[in-house]
């Protein structure tokens, strides 16, 4: 795969925030090549470039990922981006997995979380579901010590001001959307609805997988408009006691950045804000700490599997060991989104050729611990393939290995 990177260094782009300072940073553009998989079974990806998030960027790669078969809306009507096997049903319940522990560049981009809605609530045989923002900062770090938010003044988007709960707010009254803010019940331990607890809480596993150590946790909880929704089983129907499992999509929204501990943040790392770490480490061993021998792939596979990852390489965070807090000042302009079914292709292409290569460019040091093709102990390259050994032990496809992996490319026209 050949990959080039030109800097257009005369481009700024400016943002107004507090006491009128401005935010500003040249673009590095990356000049990024499709290829085909050179044996099966293969892993997509789709990538766009050019895009600011608020500029057709989204629509482009539905676009793309119908292009080549990965169709967004399920259908009984065969279409454009749509069929009976396409992904997200006019009814379904929509969980949109964001970052919500960091303000600045570290939470996901807003002006991409409100397109996805839109294009989910535009469904083409009339949406009747419901979307759900939602995130757990675990009540702890983050920009302001206290964990997570969906309403920092400060947020990733063209507007700054532009928080989720503003692009939820801005749907209110034509369809069901909402946030839920999930580090208000980390930590809260309860039952499943069948077994006749209706409280808001997390489920938690008293017993540790025993290849990860992970002690599986999950949110279960009423939204705004009454759905009950446990993030393992599926939506809850109190009339007839049963869960509907294939009603309830999770589209997992990541930003691509470093990570001081874990080198890189992308797909299946932001499974860390599904757990609850605060009861896990009351049991003896918090989530978090099991994500270097693979914990985030047994979560996955263990609670909801992500019916489609977007990575938001808008803004990333290139700088090795510094993430996740990514202000302003320090992140670094891409125009990118990536997309696909497997987590773990996902993260293996975009930390390599996205990632690393800004990091390269820039002339940093120990960019190792950004190079997925790094396997030392606990470092991202060993703890992604980990998490991949549980996701395909689950039977679902993953992979490191390129010569598995199509990756189609779309430059966003303007």
């Amino acid at each position: 795969m050949v990959l080039a990177l030109t800097i257009a260094g005369s481009v700024l782009v400016w943002n107004m925030y507090q006491a009128s300072i401005m935010v500003s940073s040249p673009v590095l553009e990356l000049t990024l090549s499709g290829r085909l998989a050179e044996s099966k079974p293969a892993s997509d990806i789709f990538v766009v470039t050019n895009t600011f998030g608020n500029d057709g960027g989204l629509k482009e790669l539905l676009n793309l990922m119908g292009d080549h078969g990965l169709l967004f809306y399920r259908s009984p009507t065969v279409g454009k981006n749509r069929s009976p096997m396409g992904l997200i049903a006019r009814d379904d319940v929509v969980i949109v997995k964001v970052n919500s522990q960091w303000a600045e560049r570290g939470g996901t981009n807003t002006d991409l979380l409100k397109a996805l809605i839109q294009a989910v609530v535009s469904h083409p045989d009339g949406f009747v579901g419901e979307v759900i923002v939602a995130d757990n900062g675990q009540a702890q770090y983050g920009s302001a010590g206290s964990g997570g938010s969906l309403n920092w003044s400060e947020s990733n988007a063209e507007d700054i001001s532009q928080s989720a709960q503003r692009v939820v707010d801005s749907f209110a009254g034509t369809y069901k959307v909402s946030t839920y803010l999930w580090d208000t019940i980390t930590t809260r331990r309860v039952n499943e609805y069948s077994e006749g607890d209706f409280e808001d809480g997390y489920v938690v596993n008293a017993t540790a997988n025993p290849r990860t150590g992970i002690r599986v946790s999950y949110p279960k909880f009423k939204t705004k408009f009454g759905t009950y929704v446990s993030f393992k089983l599926g939506v809850w129907n109190p009339q007839t006691y049963t869960y509907s499992s294939d009603k309830l999509k999770v589209i997992n929204v990541p930003v691509l950045k470093s990570h001081s501990t874990y080198g890189v943040t992308a797909c299946v790392k932001h499974y860390m804000g599904v757990t609850s770490d605060k009861l896990t480490a009351q049991l003896g061993l918090r989530s978090h700490s099991t994500i270097g021998s693979g914990g985030m792939g047994t979560e996955m596979v263990e609670t909801r599997f992500p019916t489609l990852n977007i990575v938001d390489a808008i803004w990333v965070n290139a700088n090795s060991g510094r993430g996740p807090r990514t202000p302003y000042d320090t992140a670094t302009r891409v125009n990118v989104i990536v997309a696909g079914t497997d987590p773990v292709a996902l993260d293996y292409w975009a930390s390599k050729h996205i990632l690393l290569q800004i990091a390269r460019i820039n002339g940093q040091s120990g960019t190792a611990w950004i190079d997925p093709d790094y396997t030392a102990s606990v470092s991202f390259g060993n703890w992604l393939r980990l998490s991949m050994q549980e996701i395909t032990r689950a039977g679902y496809q993953a992979t490191v290995n390129e010569a598995n992996m199509d990756v189609y490319v779309a430059r966003l026209q303007k």
